[in-house]
């Protein structure tokens, strides 16, 4: 292995954050494990490395108290790796890093809260179609723990979008020109009004944001919105799922798309980018009410 250069007596906050993260692989593992990846062969399998540099990065990284060493198995003991509270706290960065790479390398740079269909980004989101989504909580709008995938129906509709507020002067500067990002109002209201068909259908519908849980209840009192809306401001679904965000007001907010998950957690129907509101409510009502279930 390639000597480092340690960075640790710096001043400079960058300099010492580099000394633990800055190998590319190490951010990687980061990822994946942030995805539900933990144990060694599943991560070697992901990332394609050797098995000598996976244990070395994994080592720095457990000393870095990034991760951490978790039994799951006796006999013989076998181990997994769980970030700690430390690595949960870059997940802003790989949030910050897709950005810029959805923005800049394979975009130009344009704020958008969408994509084009044949964008790369696209069928990023696309091939979460069969995929798991991980164990993980979400605060919704209440404040209450809450399992993105509900337990008690079939199937679970999150529809995510980029915010919606109770007060016209809550939106950041410039929404209304950047593009997708008009329309969360009407998504909910959409989603409320045809509430009960999804529940006839076996589907539970959620909501999902980056805004806080009483930014989410403020709004969701003011249009009496009968299903919950979920707070994913410290990104944990974000980054399970690798969804799109784009940045507005010095934040990075989800762009528009949904998922249909059923009741193992997996991935049966995606629409991404959603361009028609009402469409995208309807597709997924029949998504849920199809006779073999959804369908991407």
């Amino acid at each position: 292995m390639a000597r480092r250069t340690s960075l640790e007596d710096s001043t400079c906050a960058i300099a010492q954050a580099l000394d633990v993260v800055g190998d590319w692989w190490t951010l990687l593992i980061v990822r994946d494990t942030a995805r539900g990846v933990h144990r060694f062969d599943e991560l070697q399998r992901e990332l394609g490395m050797s098995r000598k540099v996976l244990t070395e990065r994994l080592r720095l990284l457990v000393e870095a108290d990034v991760l951490a060493r978790v039994p799951y198995q006796e006999r013989p003991v076998r181990h997994e790796y769980r970030l700690t509270p430390r690595g949960r706290a870059l997940l802003p960065v790989l949030v910050a890093l897709q950005d810029w790479g959805d923005a800049w390398v394979l975009g130009d740079g344009t704020t958008s809260a969408t994509a084009a269909d044949a964008s790369a980004e696209a069928r990023r989101v696309h091939e979460l179609l069969g995929t798991h989504v991980p164990e993980l909580t979400l605060p919704d709008d209440t404040g209450a723990p809450r399992d993105p995938v509900a337990a008690d129906t079939a199937f679970t509709v999150l529809y995510c979008f980029p915010g919606a507020y109770a007060r016209a002067d809550a939106y950041p500067p410039g929404w209304s020109r950047i593009p997708g990002a008009p329309g969360c109002t009407l998504e909910s209201c959409t989603y409320r009004d045809r509430l009960a068909d999804f529940t006839a259908a076996g589907a539970t519908v959620y909501g999902v944001s980056v805004q806080r849980p009483d930014e989410q209840r403020a709004f969701a009192d003011k249009e009496r919105l009968g299903q919950r809306l979920l707070s994913d401001a410290d990104l944990d679904l974000v980054t399970a799922l690798r969804l799109p965000t784009f940045r507005a007001a010095g934040a990075s907010r989800l762009k528009r798309l949904t998922l249909v998950v059923d009741r193992e957690r997996i991935v049966r129907h995606v629409q991404y980018p959603v361009s028609d509101i009402a469409g995208s409510v309807e597709a997924a009502l029949a998504a849920v009410r199809g006779p073999e279930g959804p369908r991407g």
